[in-house]
């Protein structure tokens, strides 16, 4: 058995388990979302401002999965109007070293990849 197949087969479901999660990691907005919390603690709308171009919805989806998964704490303050603080948990914490890895990876070689589009859509358009 190949490196790769073994690794989709450690969960016994064929890589379902790790692509859900690697989906949900990897979407367009949490990574911005983590990066933005690893600040200390934040109410949504300090979020949305920081966060340029997602609409409420989005936050809200994504910041109630990321709670959901567990990296995200939610905290509502009785006030009126309510207050609602998120931060990142341990394990929250625990993804910001492998997400700044993945994008200084992206940063290091964005002039490569752009340059091999670039001669991929000459080639193909």
């Amino acid at each position: 058995m190949e490196q790769f197949e073994h690794a989709c087969m450690i969960r016994g479901d064929g890589g379902r388990t790790i692509r859900a999660i690697l989906d949900q990691i990897c979407n367009k907005w949490t990574l911005l979302i983590v990066a933005t919390l690893d600040q200390g603690t934040v109410r949504f709308t300090e979020l949305q401002q920081q966060i340029p171009g997602i609409s409420q919805r989005m936050l809200t989806l994504t910041l109630r999965n990321l709670e959901r998964d567990g990296l995200v704490a939610r905290t509502v303050h009785a006030e009126v109007p309510p207050r609602v603080e998120y931060n990142l948990t341990d394990m929250g914490q625990s993804l910001l070293p492998p997400a700044l890895a993945l994008a200084g990876w992206a940063m290091e070689h964005v002039p490569h990849i752009e340059a091999s589009r670039a001669a991929y859509g000459s080639r193909t358009g």
